[in-house]
């Protein structure tokens, strides 16, 4: 894992890219967190291609438990990807409310990810 904090009005915030999948259940999406507030960087960029695709896949719950304790810690998230590729409305109708709270955000790159997480 590969972690790059971009300083943007004076807060930092994290990249976190790898070579392969980073985020398979709550733990590893918990220890992103932990390594992203180590280098005092509350806010993440993450990929989709480093996230298991079961998190895409509501049933499993993944998505919501990670994404619980990322807004109960004020950890804000972009995830960066092509989420037309999952043919679920249920997804759909989750990312375009998770994209109102500015908390969570799913978005197609990362100027835009920065944008959404910047306080300004």
């Amino acid at each position: 894992m590969e972690i790059t904090i971009f300083q943007l009005h004076d807060e930092n915030i994290a990249e976190v890219k790898g070579s392969d999948i980073l985020i398979n259940n709550l733990d590893d999406g918990l220890q992103i967190m932990v390594d992203c507030s180590a280098q005092e960087a509350y806010k993440a960029i993450l990929y989709q291609e480093n996230i298991s695709p079961d998190f895409f896949d509501l049933k499993t719950k993944l998505a919501g438990e990670i994404l619980q304790k990322y807004t109960q810690y004020q950890f804000d998230i972009a995830i960066i990807g092509d989420f037309s590729v999952y043919d679920s409305k249920s997804l759909n109708d989750f990312i375009y409310e998770s994209n109102k709270s500015r908390k969570i955000n799913f978005v197609e790159t990362r100027e835009e990810a920065l944008a959404r997480l910047s306080n300004h």
